[in-house]
C-alpha cells in the first residue's frame, strides 16, 4: 500500500520535470467551465398549471383573451390543475395547435 502511494506521489511530483526536461512545456491547468447564463425563460408557457396562470392577473387576461370561458368552464375544478399541453389531449378540438401557439405566445410575454 505504502509502495502505491509513493508511486502515485512520485508520478505527480515529476511529470511537470519530466515535461521540462524533454521540451515539452507542462499542460496548463483547464479553466473552470463558466456555466452559460439561462436564457430568460418565459415566466408562464403551455406546461404551466393552468391554476398558476389564473392566479396571475395578467397572465389569467391573456388565457381568457386567447381561451374565452376556460375559467369559467363547468369542469374547471376538474382539469385546472392540469396544463394546457395536457389538457389539448382531451380538448383537441378547441386546444388546436394555432390556439396553442397563439396562447403561449400571449404567456411569454407576461412579466
Amino acid at each position: 500500500m505504502k509502495t502505491a502511494l509513493c508511486a502515485a506521489l512520485a508520478a505527480v511530483t515529476l511529470a511537470p520535470m519530466a515535461a521540462a526536461q524533454t521540451g515539452n512545456p507542462p499542460a496548463a491547468p483547464a479553466a473552470p467551465a463558466v456555466p452559460a447564463a439561462p436564457a430568460a425563460a418565459a415566466k408562464f408557457n403551455l406546461d404551466t398549471p393552468i391554476q398558476d396562470i389564473v392566479a396571475d392577473a395578467k397572465a389569467k387576461a391573456a388565457l381568457e383573451a386567447n381561451l374565452p370561458g376556460l375559467t369559467t368552464h363547468e369542469s374547471y375544478e376538474m382539469f385546472k390543475g392540469m396544463s394546457l399541453n395536457q389538457l389539448s389531449g382531451y380538448a383537441a378540438d378547441k386546444l388546436t395547435p394555432e390556439v396553442l401557439a397563439k396562447t403561449e405566445k400571449a404567456l411569454a410575454e407576461v412579466k
